[in-house]
């Protein structure tokens, strides 16, 4: 091969290889598609983080597996988000970054909507003025609010959105502004993915066999029910509550779409061949099961798979809470062919059990 011809291949490769910035990559969602990104791609990765609620520690074991560029910075300082942006190459942005407490939403809403709704909203100012084309933002089905009359094959893209907190009202904004810009530059285009409930941690067995997660999540103050549950097994907690056992559901307790994060993340991954298709427009895509689990289903789940009977006490509704949230995820199974490979509530248990264990 002359030295011409290896030059130009050169070239042709450098062309193709993606850059791909992920904010909030430290934290829980954005460490397991990351992972998947430097397992099976060769992709150029850039984290950013202020590691408020994210570790280094996540960064140190996802280096382990390749490395990449970590910067640690926070969103809100927004001459450096543009120079950082402009003096980059970006593709596509992966943005995570977000406060997800509904309950602090709804004591401080302001801190929810000055990191989750103008820190977005500077972040895709300063992805267009740097040539960034494609954006993928992770929302919450959250905004949906509580719907009356939940359709049978559950809540869909074209339903009306009415959140109920502000961290609902947060997301929703954002959706907003990214669709406004979108129609503004033609060039900018995004995929929107609503979550619903995420839970479980890294699907990844060592030398024995054993299902041994590297990465879950590690949230101090987390409220999500399978983690709490996880923790209450262990004696990490005393005791774990159901709030509301009066709901119009199958038990009186709430009914949630619960999905493993590994599948959460494969999704991103499909938004990527997505957007790189011009012909397919920015788009919103729900990501759930599309059936779901009440609370007490899933307690005595964690209580089969952990061995353990512990405590959980009744208490009232919490604010903010709606009573069913279950996805209908024909559109993304549709127009992204996603396929989700742990669909398992024992094993999304059992997964998230075996995080708590190892720490």
């Amino acid at each position: 091969m002359g030295k011409r011809e290896s030059k130009i291949i050169k070239s042709i490769s450098e062309v193709n290889q993606m850059n791909i910035l992920i904010t909030g990559g430290a934290g829980y969602i954005a460490s397991h598609l990351t992972k998947q990104l430097l397992e099976d791609s060769t992709y150029n990765i850039t984290i950013l983080d202020n590691l408020s609620t994210g570790y280094i520690d996540t960064i140190t074991t996802l280096k382990s597996i390749r490395d990449f560029e970590f910067v640690d910075m926070d969103l809100k300082e927004f001459d450096k988000i543009s120079n950082f942006l402009k003096s980059s190459n970006f593709d596509i942005i992966f943005h995570f970054g977000a406060y997800i407490l509904v309950e602090e939403s709804i004591s401080n809403p302001l801190k929810y909507y000055m990191n989750n709704t103008v820190n977005t909203t500077n972040l895709i100012n300063c992805a267009i003025n740097s040539g960034v084309k494609k954006f993928v933002f992770s929302s919450t089905a959250t905004l949906y609010g509580d719907v009356e009359n939940i359709p049978k094959d559950g809540l869909n893209e074209d339903l009306p959105t009415n959140p109920i907190n502000p961290y609902g009202t947060s997301k929703l904004m954002s959706e907003q502004v990214l669709i406004d810009s979108a129609k503004a530059n033609s060039d900018f285009r995004f995929v929107i993915f609503r979550y619903f409930n995420v839970a479980g941690a890294d699907i990844y067995y060592n030398e024995n066999g054993e299902l041994s997660p590297r990465f879950g999540q590690r949230l101090k103050n987390a409220t999500h029910l399978i983690k709490v549950a996880s923790q209450s097994a262990l004696g990490i907690r005393d005791k774990m509550a159901i709030f509301g056992d009066d709901y119009d559901t199958i038990d009186g307790s709430g009914v949630r779409d619960y999905i493993h994060v590994d599948d959460l993340a494969s999704a991103h991954i499909k938004a990527i061949d997505y957007l790189d298709n011009i012909s397919n427009p920015s788009d919103i895509f729900n990501i759930g099961y599309g059936k779901g689990f009440s609370v007490k289903e899933v307690i005595s789940t964690m209580k089969s798979v952990s061995g353990v009977d512990f405590r959980v006490d009744m208490e009232g509704r919490r604010d903010g809470d709606p009573a069913i949230l279950i996805a209908n995820n024909s559109k993304i199974k549709a127009k992204m062919s996603w396929q989700p490979k742990y669909d398992d509530l024992e094993l999304i248990c059992k997964s998230a059990y075996e995080w708590e264990r190892s720490r």
